[in-house]
């Protein structure tokens, strides 16, 4: 057993923030910049000269409408990490005392961004928009509250800490996001071919050739019984 405290701030980073957004702000964060910043009505994470920097850690739903409005006018770099290596600390609700610390058997990878990007596919094309994703190593902190999901028994995630960044890419037009396929995939192909290829979930595949179809990368070809054959 782990002997050890953990000291929490009620307020983490600035704004509220998650503890990971908080640090990857400040991992990005160059000397000249602006944090915090207003733009039309809008409080951006970082403004570097006339690029608008924005972190969103999860659900893109929740920025949409922020990046259309502001991407009219503005140039935008969206980073979104994605994470390589989770460490879930277990921590006693009470006392605030490290249970247990274990590696995650989950280990994502660039193409889990199709998780968040189906909801923004559309802004893809646009010159004013880039995304980069920092893969990332984490800590995730629990508590034994009761009040979390009954898939971890009613354990919270109360904070995700940035432990390490590994490396990051970016991803300027619809081309680039093309180079996420697997080069064993023979075309033309089904969503089945596709995940067997990625060695993912049917459902990300899914995701991903709707993404694909948006950009304009990929076409319906056919169906093959009730599965879509898609084709460039």
């Amino acid at each position: 057993m782990v002997e050890q405290i953990i000291y929490f701030s009620s307020s983490i980073g600035t704004l509220r923030e998650s503890s990971l957004h908080a640090d990857l702000k400040l991992w990005y964060k160059e000397s000249e910049d602006q944090l915090e910043a207003p733009v039309d009505n809008f409080i951006i994470d970082i403004v570097r000269d006339d690029l608008l920097i924005e972190i969103q850690t999860k659900n893109f739903s929740t920025i949409k409408k922020k990046l259309e409005k502001l991407i009219a006018n503005h140039k935008i770099l969206l980073i979104h990490p994605i994470v390589k290596d989770k460490w879930i600390i277990s921590v006693e609700s009470q006392s605030n005392r490290v249970i247990s610390k274990r590696l995650s058997p989950k280990h994502n990878s660039y193409v889990d961004i199709f998780e968040e990007l189906i909801r923004i596919p559309e802004l893809i094309s646009n010159p004013n928009f880039t995304i980069e994703l920092p893969l990332v190593q984490i800590e995730e902190y629990r508590k034994n509250d009761g009040n979390g999901s009954w898939r971890r028994n009613g354990w919270s995630i109360y904070d995700r800490k940035l432990v390490k960044v590994v490396e990051k890419r970016a991803f300027y037009t619809p081309m680039d996001f093309l180079m996420l396929k697997p080069t064993s995939l023979k075309t033309p192909f089904t969503n089945m071919d596709l995940a067997y290829s990625l060695k993912k979930p049917l459902n990300l595949a899914r995701k991903m050739s709707y993404c694909l179809r948006k950009m304009g990368l990929i076409k319906i070809a056919g169906k093959k019984g009730r599965s879509l054959i898609f084709d460039y």
